[in-house]
């Protein structure tokens, strides 16, 4: 799916995001958000991958590497774990570990097909620096 992935899942608490892009269209205004256009492509890769959504989930988070010390991982798991909070969309659930939730306050994920840059974006308000090739930030 990208630069930086791996099985993972994706998270939400309920809390409220930090000022999300007002034109996009998104399928929730939590911690983490979902553009309309992300969710069509992950629904998209999923029908390709033959994805089953009763036993996997998206699992969202950010660990240790990149040019800035962080990077976003995104990919399909079969593990939940009892710790992670979770996104409901209308086809997946999103997880995120405890530790991934500080870093993702406020991100949206958008997907992008045009010639400025062709995948997945995490568009972090936290984030204070970002590498040149896009894959990492820093707080």
């Amino acid at each position: 799916m990208g630069g930086c992935t791996r099985n993972s899942q994706v998270l939400s608490q309920g809390i409220p995001a930090i000022n999300p892009r007002s034109d996009m269209e998104i399928i929730s205004n939590t911690v983490f958000s979902i553009t309309d256009a992300a969710l069509a492509k992950l629904n998209q890769t999923a029908s390709n991958e033959k994805i089953d959504f009763s036993t996997t989930y998206l699992r969202v988070a950010v660990v240790p590497g990149g040019c800035s010390g962080l990077t976003y991982d995104l990919g399909w798991d079969t593990h939940k774990q009892p710790t992670d909070s979770e996104i409901s969309t209308s086809n997946f659930t999103v997880i995120i570990d405890p530790r991934s939730v500080a870093y993702l306050e406020g991100t949206v994920l958008d997907f992008s097909d045009g010639l400025e840059g062709k995948g997945f974006h995490f568009e972090n308000p936290q984030a204070i620096r970002n590498c040149a090739c896009g894959e990492s930030f820093g707080l």
